[in-house]
């Protein structure tokens, strides 16, 4: 058997997520640490789409999009950890401005 590296494709709905925020201690704006076991209400997180299935219409690889870390599995690849999301569970996607936006921008 090879130990090369295998390609993966996603299926269906499925999409593959790098983390690109910890979800340990933050910082406020204000410089307010806020350690990562502080009790605060459910919080959405960002991640960089790594890869999508043949079904996905709403998400391309390459863009952030913003979803529940309660939603999510888990997996390794090359030593990385990736989350595996369906499409409807993501909440939004960071993109360039366009209209009907809403008004808000990272």
């Amino acid at each position: 058997m090879s130990d090369a590296p295998l390609a993966i494709q996603m299926l269906h709905d499925r999409i593959l997520i790098k983390m690109t925020s910890s979800g340990g201690e933050r910082t406020t704006r204000t410089g307010i640490l806020i350690p990562a076991t502080a009790e605060v209400a459910k919080r959405l997180v960002w991640g960089e789409v790594a890869g999508v299935g043949q079904h996905v219409r709403s998400v391309k690889t390459g863009e952030r999009v913003l979803f529940s870390p309660e939603d999510q599995y888990e997996v390794e690849v090359g030593g990385e950890t990736y989350l595996v999301l369906r499409e409807r569970d993501l909440q939004a996607v960071a993109s360039e401005r366009t209209r009907g936006g809403t008004g808000l921008y990272l």
